[in-house]
């Protein structure tokens, strides 16, 4: 019984201390709103980690989520002023430099906490990749039997295109006690195509087995209908240029080459004959028809 009301008691005040940290933290503020705009957190992680005494986790946990609160603000208040969906892909049209220190201030009071470090590897590249890369090698030292940190840091390296880096950092990851066997052969294929779409596709698609977040899962998803969109593009401009070849001029509809595209094996409208794209969207002829582009409407991102 008096275990009990020890462990309630400590509940309580671990609740009450996070509570009156962000009491405090906004009367440091002109409004709430303020919380969300460009200044320079109040509190950077050794303070906060002072201030939040033993309840280190919680504080970790408040700040985590209002690093989603952030980033959710920041899209929300992009999609009223272009009134259209918002992509990932978008993410270096936000301003969104609060991010990184509001993740550093959430790893710095628990370094083993993995949610952050998962979310500024994916979030943070499309900002800085310096801050991604910092807050993952952060994460390693932290937590250096953790495969799964060495994954995200070889994904940052290699949107860096710095396939040699990527490779060294999956060995490395790969030696962890519980890694997959699949990380050494993804140090071996960085070294030898880490810039092919084949080793982009297997790359997003062990982040999305590697995840539970149905953020990162869509954002594969749209990542993997890009690849595919590219393959499908390089397939139609080579039908293009031989039809301009054979003909003498460029295609003036997509009827003219309907048969050709069929027989690429590429998906085609039935109505129009125009090849459709991954999201199922007619793709564009341009350039007065000597080549391909994404419709406008498609939600195959571009980048």
């Amino acid at each position: 019984m008096k275990k009990d009301v020890i462990l309630t008691l400590a509940i309580v005040l671990g609740l009450t201390a996070v509570v009156l940290l962000a009491r405090w933290m906004d009367n440091h503020r002109s409004d709430v709103q303020t919380q969300f705009n460009e200044e320079p957190l109040y509190l950077n992680g050794a303070t906060a980690k002072h201030v939040s005494l033993a309840f280190n986790g919680l504080a970790a946990d408040w700040y985590w989520m209002r690093s989603l609160q952030y980033v959710g603000r920041k899209i929300v208040n992009f999609e009223d002023m272009h009134e259209g969906n918002f992509y990932l892909s978008n993410l270096s049209s936000l301003d969104m430099r609060l991010l990184p220190s509001l993740l550093r201030v959430s790893t710095t009071l628990d370094p083993q906490f993995m949610a952050p470090y998962e979310y500024g590897a994916l979030i943070l590249p499309e900002l800085n990749q310096d801050e991604a890369i910092a807050l993952l090698d952060y994460g390693i030292a932290a937590n250096p039997s953790s495969w799964r940190l060495y994954q995200h840091l070889g994904y940052v390296y290699w949107q860096r295109h710095d396939y040699q880096k990527a490779s060294e950092v999956y060995a490395t990851g790969a030696k962890s006690p519980d890694a997959p066997a699949w990380m050494t052969a993804m140090s071996a294929r960085m070294k030898a195509e880490g810039g092919s779409r084949d080793a982009a596709r297997e790359m997003y698609r062990h982040l999305s087995e590697a995840s539970s977040d149905e953020a990162v899962k869509e954002m594969v998803t749209k990542q993997i209908m890009r690849l595919d969109s590219l393959d499908e593009r390089d397939a139609i401009r080579k039908l293009l240029s031989d039809y301009a070849t054979r003909e003498g001029r460029c295609a003036s509809s997509w009827r003219e080459l309907t048969a050709a595209l069929r027989a690429a094996k590429l998906h085609v409208d039935a109505a129009t004959g125009a090849p459709l794209d991954p999201a199922d969207t007619p793709y564009r002829l341009v350039k007065n028809g000597c080549d391909v582009d994404l419709d406008e409407n498609t939600k195959v991102p571009r980048r």
